[in-house]
C-alpha cells in the first residue's frame, strides 16, 4: 500500500484568500460546560483588519456565550474537502442596532457584497432593527488551514 501526499500547511496569504472566496463557515463557541457550540454562519473577512463579522439576533446562544467567554473560531471549508481555514480570536459583540441607519446597521449594511445589496437601504436597516440584530466581531489572532493535493 502506497502511502498518499501529505496535507500542506497554507500560507496566511492563502487562507486569507479562502477566506474572502467564501461566504459561510462554521462559528465554534464555548459553551458553560466547555463543550464546543457549532453553528454554520454567513461572514465577512476583512483581511487588513483581521476581523471576521457576522450577523445575528441578539437572543442567539452564541451571544451569550461569547459575552461570557470570548474565544471563538470559524471554520471555512476550501473548495474541496480536502481544505479549510481556521479563524482563530477574541470575539467581540456589537450593542443592538436600536435607530434605523445607526452604526451598527451602517456596519450590518457594509457587510453585504456589493453585487447583493438590497435596492431599498432604508427597509434593510428597518428590518434590522426589528430582528434585533447584532454584529459579532472576531478579531483574528491566528489563521490556519492545509489543502492535500490530489487527483480526482
Amino acid at each position: 500500500m502506497t502511502q498518499g501526499p501529505a496535507p500542506r500547511p497554507l500560507s496566511d496569504e492563502a487562507l486569507s484568500d479562502l477566506l474572502t472566496r467564501q461566504r459561510f463557515g462554521t462559528l465554534a463557541t464555548v459553551r458553560r460546560s466547555g463543550h464546543p457550540h457549532l453553528t454554520t454562519m454567513l461572514y465577512s473577512w476583512d483581511p487588513g483588519a483581521r476581523v471576521v463579522r457576522l450577523s445575528t439576533t441578539a437572543d442567539r446562544t452564541k451571544v451569550g456565550h461569547l459575552r461570557r467567554d470570548p474565544r471563538a473560531a470559524l471554520h471555512v471549508q476550501g473548495g474541496d474537502v480536502w481544505s479549510f481555514a481556521v479563524a482563530e480570536g477574541t470575539a467581540e459583540t456589537s450593542e443592538i442596532t436600536t435607530v434605523p441607519g445607526d452604526a451598527v446597521g451602517r456596519e450590518l449594511l457594509a457587510m453585504i457584497p456589493a453585487a447583493a445589496k438590497p435596492e431599498d437601504e432604508d427597509a434593510f436597516l428597518e428590518q434590522q432593527v426589528a430582528e434585533r440584530r447584532i454584529v459579532i466581531r472576531l478579531a483574528v489572532e491566528r489563521l490556519y488551514g492545509t489543502a492535500l493535493d490530489i487527483d480526482g
